[in-house]
């Protein structure tokens, strides 16, 4: 049997890189085996973490804006899919049917996400995406209470900067991470 093409993914949560200070949006598969970190800006992150605290506000944000676009003009966003990985930069497209019609849209990863949380449209990567990104699987069976004790977690900072390795982090420690996250800790006022 061979191995799908495209993998359906959600998102994960958000965490801050301790080494470049840039918000990082983690994917998982339904699984949680496979995790892929993509780096995205500080604006971004705050309207993915804004739509999925469903921060309201007065009037609309820019994702929320071509959300209404698409829909005004009688569009629906099929799905997301995180599409190619050249040169350090993910690529994405956002599938949008109009009528019979399917359109696909270049996209940057974190404006296609900040869509998808908005209208709840599935996200999709290409197996060729995390063959290339190196993604680890992510262990989601935990060793006990005192091996997890005594073993010493290597931090972020270590991994180079071309190809972050987080196969080293337990899922306790994401959970945490993912627990704290508060639109906050962006800096970004809106």
């Amino acid at each position: 049997m061979s191995e799908p093409r495209e993998i359906e993914m959600s998102i994960a949560g958000l965490v801050m890189d301790p080494a470049s200070n840039s918000p990082i949006v983690i994917l998982k598969d339904e699984s949680g085996e496979i995790a892929l970190p993509i780096w995205i800006g500080l604006a971004e992150a705050t309207a993915i973490a804004s739509a999925i605290k469903k921060v309201p506000f007065v009037r609309p944000m820019t994702h929320d804006l071509l959300c209404n676009v698409i829909e005004g003009l009688g569009g629906d966003v099929v799905r997301i899919v995180i599409s190619d990985l050249r040169e350090s930069t993910f690529i994405a497209n956002i599938e949008v049917r109009v009528g019979e019609a399917l359109h696909i849209i270049d996209s940057r990863p974190s404006d296609a996400l900040a869509i998808s949380v908005r209208i709840h449209a599935p996200i999709f990567v290409t197996s060729a995406v995390l063959t290339q990104a190196q993604v680890a699987v992510v262990k989601t069976d935990m060793p006990n209470a005192e091996e997890a004790d005594s073993a010493e977690e290597p931090p972020v900072e270590d991994a180079p900067s071309e190809t972050k390795d987080f196969s080293h982090i337990t899922k306790d420690k994401w959970e945490e991470l993912l627990a704290d996250l508060d639109p906050d800790d962006f800096k970004y006022k809106m």
